[in-house]
């Protein structure tokens, strides 16, 4: 469905934003992960046609995005890390707005993603008095209003609360059969319960891309738990990978990736957040590419 063959960014200054970037993407969704700077803004953004490559070349469903864009735009519903709204439109102005541009002229499809993102009860409401998470609901409408062969979602949970978070990964999921979906993100909750494969970044360049499962068992033997005082724990955090750490009365338990060490650790069943923390801080991350 998308083929991204040996796509590189270079900005004037010289530097790369994404380096020799391969995939081939089905349907599904999957979930972009990296850390802040890991290049994945700047991949999102020539998959949407924003920007170009500065070399290799990106086809969806067979067509040169960067020769025809306008057949991919189409069939494309984008929402960018930094969505704006106009503040003196309502919700449903806006919607219906971005609806028409799209093509769309049903009054009730626009209606029916207000719901969906829970913005009914508000819809005739100035956006100038909406909270950033309420924005954000919107731009996911705007994404997906015209039923988009291709999903491109930068960032999408900034900015909103517990319940919206899981409220949207449901809506991605639902509309995740027969169409791609991408998510970029640095949370991986976000993507732990709903992505297909995995696709992880650092500094521009593509560590590997896998099911989850894959990623989870890459990181067996790798994952410990243990439990220290804390006066111990304060100097561990500056020389252990932690992947999370709860105080209790007995000390704080921790989980940690890498080398057991001497603290009498236990080994643990990885979860995902531990097989990112492996990926992220192997000297040699293995290239994992299974389907």
């Amino acid at each position: 469905m998308l083929i991204i063959d040996a796509v590189s960014k270079r900005f004037r200054a010289g530097n790369y934003g994404v380096r020799d970037v391969s995939l081939d993407l089905k349907s599904g969704v999957i979930g972009l992960l990296g850390p802040n700077g890991a290049g994945k803004t700047t991949l999102m953004q020539m998959l949407a046609t924003v920007t170009r490559p500065t070399s290799g070349h990106i086809a969806f469903q067979g067509v040169d995005i960067a020769a025809r864009p306008n057949e991919l735009r189409r069939r494309l519903g984008y929402l960018p890390q930094d969505f704006g709204v106009y503040d003196n439109l309502t919700a449903l102005e806006f919607l219906d707005y971005f609806a028409a541009l799209k093509g769309v002229h049903s009054k009730k499809r626009v209606l029916e993603m207000l719901e969906t993102v829970n913005l009914h009860t508000v819809k005739d409401r100035a956006l100038g008095g909406f909270s950033g998470g309420m924005k954000q609901r919107l731009g996911i409408a705007q994404a997906l209003i015209n039923d988009p062969a291709l999903v491109i979602v930068d960032e999408p949970t900034a900015g909103l609360d517990p319940e919206e978070r899981v409220r949207f990964r449901n809506v991605l999921s639902e509309i995740g059969f027969g169409k791609l979906v991408i998510l970029s993100t640095h949370i991986v909750s976000d993507i732990e319960s709903i992505a297909t494969e995995i696709a992880v970044m650092k500094e521009g360049a593509l560590l590997t891309i896998a099911a989850p499962e894959v990623l989870l068992r890459g990181a067996e033997g790798h994952v410990w738990e243990s439990v220290v005082p804390s006066e111990e724990f304060e100097r561990l955090r500056a020389t252990l990978k932690i992947s999370s750490a709860v105080r209790k009365p007995d000390g704080v338990h921790i989980r940690f990736v890498g080398p057991a060490g001497a603290l009498g650790a236990n080994a643990a069943e990885p979860e995902l957040e531990d097989a990112f923390l492996h990926l992220m801080n192997a000297e040699d991350a293995p290239s994992v590419h299974a389907r």
